[in-house]
């Protein structure tokens, strides 16, 4: 390590490499990997169990898997795709691409970055040791009371399901706010709000939704959790509770995290469509508008899963127009899109089969919405497999083609490496083919009146054929994501030579520097100029970007390992109070008791730490940032 020039810059670097490097960095872009692996894992977990549950209903009176058993797969695939899979996945993009967006060197708060993902990533690992111990929660993964009370859940599932939940919202809810944090004060000289890119501006909104929604989550579940572990009422009516209330809770934060997810789908549908067919986004300001908008109606439609309960015409009717409202702002978005590709350039590379291939299959999720958003049809479908294929051509159809869009568009940019183009083509037809098959054949299963969530069906009422169709589409998409997986292992093998500007057409700032960036992401801070700020020097013959700045020393924050043990402690605290009425005493306390004290002890030493040991950084001095530069200023 060299000298540091001045007294003020002499602080000890702290950099520590292979796995300890990974279980201690703040590095926005190494969280961003992080928070893929986990997602990816999560995601193929997930549609493991979707699998099993379409093999189970490929033929009637089958019996691949036990009720029970089924019940379980239920509860756990949408838990873990919607927590687990989709929302780590989204993080990983925010993390790796928004600082670079808004040129940004980290997030606002990096310890608390690190912090928001081992949370999440031991919250979700809570929820799934539930496998190994084989008690699996199984009443269904909106959990609805008295469903999930210890009347009909009486085994340590649901523990798994609330506590689980609990903790990995802390890492989201925490995350939510660092990006709220960084894009409000850390943008670049003259990257005013309405210079920001869309995927910027999505995750901007996300955060908020983020920010307001998942305290009702938070709320329900510790109410979940007094109802489980101690004996309290608030959802029993036998005790004076309200089963219902429950759905209150559940759905006001249900609704907007329908939107949590897709915003940033859209987001990064933006970006591709834009960048490949070589055009400004048409109507950019009504594009974000309309996102803030739906972020806005996201809060007042959360009744319209509620139609069947009872609320009375009035409310009905209320949250059948705000439903149908919602519509419009996501309809601008559409013609947005479509505008865009009209008279462009278009390059169908695979980033961008994915974003075409959404745009009418999260319109015909949408038309399915607005059908269910009629108060009295909603009678017909409620509960019908109907809802079932609106709900995944919404998330699939939507949110994950534009997380396999992403991947291949900010591949090149995350890893230095360029996925093979040949097999990413393969894996989109095959998945978008087997999507289809799966779900379009279930609108008419639903309206058959297969009713959702059955385990068995009997032959002869007209449901075998398009069962089966649906399980052939699944195993399809299984297929695609094996390919997927394929492409990433053998683009691995490659090495890191990809281009700052792979694509050629690249439009905002993280086009500008080296892919993967280095630790420090801009050698200096650059000057926006514009929207498309990258597009806008490249149009008037410059070859990157104007610096704000002269080359100086840059501060870096040092690594940590504290959120990591803060991870494990609230794990270890889960597992200690789920299990205090098994595990007997150590004298006066309960032994469950203890060691739930004992996780907690440990992740408030951590933060005691945090707070009492001054932790300066470092410096990466101006001799280095040239040597990167290659000498030149």
């Amino acid at each position: 390590m060299k000298e540091a020039p001045t007294l003020a810059h002499a602080h000890a670097v702290k950099r520590y490499s292979g796995l300890m490097d990974w279980l201690t960095t703040v590095d926005h872009k190494k969280i961003g990997i992080l928070y893929l692996i986990a997602g990816g894992f999560f995601f193929l977990v997930g549609g493991l169990e979707a699998i099993l549950i379409r093999i189970q209903l490929w033929a009637p009176q089958n019996n691949f898997v036990g009720a029970n058993t089924y019940n379980e797969l239920i509860t756990m695939h949408g838990t873990t795709m919607i927590f687990l899979a989709a929302m780590p996945l989204l993080f990983a993009f925010m993390n790796a691409v928004v600082p670079l967006q808004i040129g940004a060197r980290d997030v606002a708060f990096p310890f608390v970055n690190s912090l928001g993902f081992w949370t999440f990533f031991f919250g979700g690992l809570l929820l799934n040791v539930s496998w190994i111990v084989g008690d699996v929660p199984d009443a269904g993964w909106t959990a609805y009371a008295p469903l999930a009370g210890t009347t009909y859940s009486n085994d340590h599932g649901m523990d798994y399901y609330v506590l689980g939940l609990q903790i990995a919202g802390i890492g989201t809810l925490i995350g939510g706010i660092n990006f709220l944090v960084t894009i409000i004060n850390m943008r670049a000289p003259g990257m005013t709000f309405m210079r920001m890119p869309l995927f910027t501006w999505t995750a901007f909104i996300t955060s908020a939704l983020i920010l307001f929604a998942f305290p009702a989550l938070t709320v329900g579940l510790a109410a979940l959790m007094f109802d489980r572990l101690f004996s309290a009422n608030f959802f029993d009516p036998t005790a004076g509770g309200n089963a219902v209330l429950w759905e209150h809770i559940f759905w006001i934060f249900g609704h907007p995290e329908v939107y949590i997810l897709i915003l940033p789908a859209f987001g990064i549908i933006s970006e591709v469509i834009s960048t490949f067919s070589r055009k400004r986004l048409f109507g950019y300001s009504s594009m974000v508008f309309a996102t803030i908008l739906i972020g806005f109606l996201g809060f007042m439609v959360w009744a319209h899963h509620m139609f069947t309960t009872g609320l009375g015409p009035v409310a009905n009717a209320l949250f059948s127009i705000a439903t149908m409202l919602i519509a419009v702002p996501t309809g601008i978005k559409i013609f947005n899109w479509l505008f865009t590709m009209w008279g462009g350039s278009i390059k169908f590379t695979s980033a961008n089969l994915y974003a075409v291939g959404f745009v009418p299959t999260f319109v015909m999720g949408g038309v399915t919405g607005v059908m269910l958003a009629s108060a009295p049809a909603d009678f017909q479908y409620h509960d019908t497999y109907f809802v079932v294929a609106h709900f995944h051509y919404v998330i699939v159809g939507g949110l994950v083609l534009g997380i396999f869009a992403g991947l291949h568009y900010w591949w090149p940019k995350m890893f230095g490496r360029v996925l093979n183009e040949t097999l990413g083509k393969i894996t989109f037809w095959t998945f978008f083919i087997g999507f289809h098959l799966t779900f379009f054949i279930q609108h008419f299963l639903g309206l058959l009146g297969m009713p959702r969530r059955i385990w068995q069906y009997l032959d002869g009422i007209g449901f075998n054929e398009m069962n089966m169709i649906s399980t052939v589409g699944a195993l399809l998409m299984g297929v695609g994501t094996i390919l997927f997986l394929m492409n990433v292992v053998v683009t691995m093998a490659k090495p890191k030579n990809a281009p700052a500007d792979p694509w050629e057409d690249g439009r905002t700032l993280e086009w500008t520097i080296p892919s993967p960036p280095p630790e420090y992401n801009f050698a200096q801070t650059p000057l926006v100029r514009g929207y498309d700020a990258y597009w806008k020097e490249k149009m008037e013959g410059h070859k990157g970007m104007t610096p704000a700045e002269p080359i100086g020393p840059i501060h870096m924050p040092s690594p940590s390992i504290l959120p990591f043990f803060m991870g494990v402690g609230l794990f270890v605290a889960g597992f200690g109070f789920m299990y205090a009425p098994d595990w007997g005493h150590i004298g006066a306390l309960k032994t469950g008791h203890f060691i739930g004290i004992i996780g907690l002890a440990t992740t408030l030493l951590c933060m005691v730490l945090r707070s009492m040991i001054d932790d300066h950084g470092f410096h990466i001095e101006e001799d280095e940032i040239l040597k990167d530069l290659g000498g030149k200023a």
